[in-house]
């Protein structure tokens, strides 16, 4: 559900799942056509989700949903939560498709949700563990970034999974209080921002209004801002900028603690080589392309593929990658989400 450009579906191809895509949905005609380039035509349904009847649906043991993350982002001052329109089709199927599927018999074994950092205080969220527990799920919230996992990019992320009686998590108690995790249970340990929190400011005149907020970062970092659907065209929280001139120190370069009121702006930022990250290096960062130094001549090669449409914009994919997911996240938690705890052994007993 909202499939945008694929990215739910090849984390579920590369997990441990076994299984196959019976359908797709999404109502925006760019993600259907990128959509359609990488997995064939008729790939994915346009349909307003939130018209969806249980009768519709395909038996399915797992759903992977994305909804619109625009009612509960930071970003958006004006956000409504479960009042803006962008979220009615996914409190459709919590309130109604569902329960509906319930009384059918036919509710999918496993969920797993996705959705910005701010999801988990929102009534959309308890609406939907309402629900969980009135249908006889269990549910494990997690909060979780691509840096947790070796990848250089500052993503985080709300993702909800659920699995249906008597299913039961692994590495889990049995206890009915709300947590949200911060790693994925017997995966490590909740992840520690250990970067510097000062960013320094770039006095240049052309970006003189908003240059104290672009995040510069070289090809040898180890980390990136959070890239969203406004990279290229907003600066505040939209993503990194990349210095091409590592031989630089930017940090020294730009210190506002040292003025030089003679030194031309521009001839401290032109070395730098500053620009923006390509569609396709964004690409890299969410997991759907392997790193360039990849070998893909391995036999994972059809799943790090990805095709655009001839017709696609800059634009345009600049946005779909900031509205995706990041596969590898995605794919580690549909491996944990299928993962069933040992069955514990009962010991002999010893008479006398």
């Amino acid at each position: 559900y909202n499939c945008d450009t694929g990215g739910l579906r090849a984390a579920f191809e590369r997990s441990s799942a076994t299984g196959r895509i019976v359908q797709s949905f999404d109502w925006d005609q760019a993600a259907r056509q990128v959509y359609e380039s990488n997995y064939g035509p008729g790939s994915v349904q346009q349909v307003d989700i939130g018209t969806l009847s249980a009768s519709q649906l395909p038996p399915s043991e797992l759903w992977l949903l994305s909804p619109s993350c625009q009612p509960y982002t930071v970003l958006n001052p004006d956000g409504k939560g479960e009042g803006d329109p962008r979220a009615k089709s996914f409190l459709h199927l919590v309130d109604n498709v569902l329960p509906e599927l319930a009384r059918l018999g036919r509710l999918p074994r496993y969920l797993l949700i996705e959705n910005v950092a701010g999801f988990e205080s929102s009534t959309t969220r308890q609406k939907l563990l309402s629900t969980f527990q009135g249908l006889d799920y269990s549910a494990l919230e997690v909060l979780l970034t691509p840096l947790q996992f070796g990848i250089p990019n500052s993503r985080l992320r709300y993702y909800c999974l659920a699995k249906l009686s008597p299913l039961r998590f692994a590495h889990m108690n049995n206890t009915s209080e709300a947590h949200v995790w911060r790693h994925i249970p017997g995966q490590g340990e909740d992840w520690k921002d250990p970067r510097d929190s000062t960013v320094p400011a770039i006095p240049d005149k052309v970006l003189m209004k908003w240059g104290h907020l672009f995040d510069i970062v070289k090809p040898s970092s180890r980390r990136t801002c959070c890239f969203t659907r406004g990279y290229t065209h907003l600066v505040e929280r939209a993503g990194s900028i990349l210095q091409t001139n590592e031989s630089l120190d930017v940090s020294k370069s730009l210190s506002l603690d040292t003025p030089h009121p003679s030194t031309d702006p521009l001839s401290i930022l032109r070395p730098l080589g500053l620009r923006y990250f390509s569609p396709t290096e964004l690409l890299r960062l969410f997991c759907f392309l392997p790193p360039a130094a990849h070998d893909t001549t391995t036999s994972q090669e059809a799943q790090t593929t990805f095709k655009w449409p001839l017709n696609t914009s800059t634009k345009t994919k600049y946005r779909l990658i900031g509205n995706s997911v990041n596969v590898e996240v995605v794919r580690r938690l549909i491996n944990y989400l299928v993962l069933e705890p040992p069955v514990e052994k009962i010991q002999p007993m010893m008479a006398t």
